[in-house]
């Protein structure tokens, strides 16, 4: 994305966002696009935003570990400018967003896992803003399933790509939980969309 197009996804999303909002992204890598794909969707990255010393951040989990992100620059890891930014329906007060915070704060640097196991000390974003959401408002955005089951639902999933990521072996049982299920969970409502 060049520059202008940068400064005027910048411009209409910081237009329209709040502390604590969701916003999901597009990027373009072979994992990610499989990410995608095997949800059945067009996002395959998530985070939460935050406002800080008059700057908006994206507080997420990338590889290598959880950190705080400017807005922008998240913004310009997007393709084709595909963004999503959703809210908690009944919108979150001062002292949420401030558990919000600190909740994440505990989190920071924490390493990434590639395997996507929920069931780990190690975070990846889908996993880090359910959880964070979860511990500090007791809100669950998403949905908690074992791979087994994501990709029935999914069946346009490539199951021999998963073979290879899992070196052979597909732990079927392993928990999970992804940004297509955040963004299609009923308790957000959309803040604002372009994809």
């Amino acid at each position: 994305m060049d520059k202008q197009q940068l400064d005027k996804l910048e411009k209409d999303v910081t237009q329209n966002i709040q502390e604590g909002d969701i916003i999901f992204i597009s990027i373009d890598s072979f994992l990610y696009r499989q990410v995608a794909k095997g949800t059945g969707s067009w996002t395959s990255h998530v985070g939460f935003i935050v406002r800080e010393n008059n700057e908006w951040y994206v507080l997420e989990s990338a590889v290598p570990k959880v950190t705080r992100c400017p807005l922008r620059k998240f913004l310009s890891r997007t393709t084709h400018n595909e963004v999503s930014v959703m809210r908690v329906k009944e919108g979150l007060n001062q002292e949420q967003i401030t558990k919000l915070k600190t909740v994440a704060e505990t989190k920071m640097g924490r390493y990434y896992h590639l395997g996507f196991k929920y069931d780990s000390k190690r975070q990846f974003c889908s996993k880090f803003v359910h959880l964070t959401f979860k511990e500090a408002l007791g809100i669950e955005i998403g949905k908690v399933q074992t791979l087994e089951v994501l990709l029935q639902e999914n069946p346009q999933a490539s199951v021999n790509f998963w073979r290879c990521w899992y070196l052979g072996f597909v732990p079927w049982q392993r928990k999970t939980i992804t940004p297509a299920s955040q963004l299609n969970d009923p308790k957000l409502v959309p803040v604002y969309t372009q994809c």
